[in-house]
């Protein structure tokens, strides 16, 4: 039972503070405390509590004694020298004191109230040498000594780091200059901090890190990220799912030096393999987008007695990279390249992907040449696959390949015979389901604007249906000769809500929504998207690991080597492929996400365009007009809307780093 007048002291956040009892009850003590409230506190959280009593009906005299005693114990205890009362306490067989027992030692006599409270704070405050558990002081050994004491010196180096680090983060982010050579912990804090701003992880540096912060002053969400701009490390835009993701952004040394060891197959080496046939003569070119510098495919077309010749032409990168290659264990682990508004990572090294493996014009290239005969209705006669040696002489890009669509003779043909072929695969169910190319002009970061660019004009469409032909032809190649592989697949859509070539955005988008989940698989198998019996990729080995597979395996067959990879190979690769695409599609759709935020940021507040693609009873499904971005909004009773509706939303919250885009009707 503490009684009613003591002086008691207890810790909170550790600061001692004296009280003064004025009720004791049921283990709950009530006190006035040094700033003259009344407050509640347990029994247990007593540390000391004086002999003498004293009145406390005049609360400014009871709030001045306190003051006062609070500051009388401090200076007692700070002039306190444990370490030798330690050295005689040490020697003692028992361990275990009271504080009585210590206090009297130290101060010799009876100590007064104030005495006994000061060597508490003591001890408190110096843990070194004693430690109080219980009501109770026991005297540490000379080996918890040494091995707290060196704790002790840890935690102030770690101390004064955190202080140095938050001074130096300070002027970084007050746009000052600073650097190694200012400051010494420059690189290390850095990297931590790139390591914080991206995993938000646990751990001693996790945490040195956000002390470090907080001692700076530093503590809005996104902090590390602005400090790391600040630095000039990332960049305004810096694409951390990117970062965040395991997909590799350079290149292994080993696979640098095989790359920078490629040199461009001579005409005399290629030509030394009697099966790859001489194209050199033809008039072939590439189409591609304005501003494409990996040209992986390009085209010719010809009349050979009265038949449609037309050859899609594909780089051999299997004359360079074997299975064996470093640069083939890095295409596996990358699996595709990917392609963002402020750049691209490739699959290959540049020295491959934009210059030896390049269908560069007036160069010399190793390629495989799929040529096929057709009839007038775009029905193949004749087709065959072969290893090439080709020479491009023309490199359009689109709009320059419409441009000439008129006037042009060889345009002019494949133009025909790209419609032929579409309708073609219509017939036999193929969906067409191109909706436009997003583009993103990110040349003003202050104004970030967005382009919708057709996918469907005439010349992409040409392309994009000889590329699938070759593709078709490959699969068709392998099947015949029961030769495993990687096969893409997708069964009928759950619902079909299109046909033919004229549907509008909403249709398209709604049949998005129930087409089947395509499949990769080592032997073929129907593609209902594309309306073919068999499919595979080979058209673009400089930028899929998959094409790059089937260009090897194609290529070991037509030597008549037979089967390069087995069916367990090819299902070990269908696994690892599965994961990886899965990796960079979530890393490019989180990218496109970021820049369709800070395209819609500005505009805050507003209210824009969307149209419905459909809705149940817990959403609707939209599409905003202007960037064909897909959100869901929940139903609104009072506002009934269904599919095709043009509806305008208001842009509630728009936070890009935050990943944060809230709608409202």
């Amino acid at each position: 039972m503490i009684p009613p007048g003591s002086i008691i002291e207890y810790i909170d956040n550790g600061v001692f503070y004296c009280a003064l009892v004025t009720e004791h009850a049921e283990r709950k003590l009530r006190l006035l405390s040094h700033s003259g409230r009344e407050i509640a506190l347990s029994e247990a959280r007593v540390l000391s509590v004086s002999k003498e009593r004293f009145p406390w009906d005049n609360r400014n005299a009871v709030m001045g004694l306190l003051k006062e005693c609070g500051q009388k114990r401090g200076k007692i205890a700070a002039a306190i020298a444990l370490d030798e009362l330690w050295e005689i306490a040490s020697t003692e067989t028992e361990n275990i004191f009271s504080p009585e027992f210590l206090a009297e030692l130290h101060f010799g006599g009876s100590p007064g109230d104030d005495e006994r409270a000061a060597f508490l704070r003591a001890v408190f405050a110096d843990p070194l040498y004693f430690k109080f558990k219980n009501g109770q002081i026991s005297v540490n050994s000379a080996e918890q000594v040494d091995q707290l004491r060196h704790q002790l010196e840890q935690e102030a180096i770690r101390a004064k780091q955190i202080e140095e680090a938050a001074f130096w983060l300070q002027k970084l982010m007050q746009g000052e200059a600073v650097s190694a050579a200012s400051w010494r912990g420059y690189d290390h804090c850095l990297a931590m901090l790139q390591v914080h701003a991206l995993e938000q992880s646990e751990g001693e540096a996790a945490e040195q890190m956000r002390s470090i912060l907080k001692k700076a002053g530093l503590t809005a969400p996104d902090a590390a990220r602005q400090l790391l701009v600040a630095a000039g490390i990332w960049d305004e835009d810096e694409n951390l799912s990117l970062l965040r993701s395991d997909h590799p952004v350079t290149f292994s040394p080993e696979s640098q030096v095989v790359a920078a060891g490629m040199q461009v197959a001579g005409i005399d080496e290629l030509l030394a393999d009697s099966r790859r046939q001489d194209f050199r003569h033809l008039n072939i070119f590439t189409i591609d987008a304005e501003g494409t510098r990996d040209y992986d495919d390009a085209l010719h077309v010809a009349m050979v007695d009265n038949q449609l010749q037309v050859g899609i032409h594909i780089t051999d990168v299997s004359w360079y990279i074997s299975p064996k290659s470093p640069l083939f264990a890095e295409a596996q682990e990358r699996a595709t390249s990917l392609y963002f508004p402020e750049g691209h990572i490739p699959m290959l090294p540049e020295q491959l992907s934009l210059s030896v493996c390049s269908l560069i014009r007036e160069q010399i290239r190793p390629a495989f040449s799929f040529i096929m005969h057709l009839s007038d209705t775009g029905e193949i006669l004749q087709s065959r696959i072969t290893p090439s040696v080709i020479c491009v002489r023309r490199q359009l890009h689109y709009q320059e390949a419409e441009n000439l669509m008129d006037s042009d003779p060889e345009l002019k043909l494949l133009n025909r015979l790209r419609l032929r072929l579409r309708q073609n695969r219509l017939d036999k169910g193929a969906l067409l389901l191109s909706l436009p190319d997003v583009h993103f002009d990110i040349s003003d970061r202050r104004n970030i604007r967005v382009e919708l660019l057709p996918v469907d004009t005439p010349a992409r469409n040409l392309v994009s249906e000889l590329m699938i032909q070759a593709n078709h032809m490959a699969a068709e190649y392998c099947t015949m000769r029961e030769i495993p592989g990687l096969f893409r697949s997708q069964p009928p859509p759950r619902r079909r809500i299109v046909e033919g070539a004229q549907n509008s955005y909403a249709d398209i988008a709604r049949q998005r929504q129930f087409l089947s989940r395509g499949e990769l698989t080592a032997y073929p198998k129907s593609h209902s998207g594309l309306g073919l019996n068999s499919y595979t990729t080979v058209t673009s080995p400089i930028r899929r690991f998959l094409d790059l597979v089937m260009q090897l395996q194609l290529g070991h067959a037509l030597a008549g080597k037979g089967v390069l990879f087995s069916a367990e190979q090819c299902k070990t690769f269908a696994g690892v492929l599965q994961q990886k695409l899965a990796r960079a599609a979530a890393i490019n759709q989180q990218r496109h996400r970021y820049w369709i935020l800070r395209y819609l940021e500005p505009r805050e507040g507003e209210r824009v365009k969307a149209m419905v693609i459909g809705s149940n009873v817990k959403r609707v499904s939209l599409l905003l007009s202007d960037c064909l971005f897909d959100v869901d909004l929940p139903p609104n009773p009072s506002f009934p809307v269904e599919a095709g509706d043009i509806v305008r939303v208001r842009l509630a919250r728009v936070r890009p780093m935050d990943n944060t885009l809230r709608l409202e009707w």
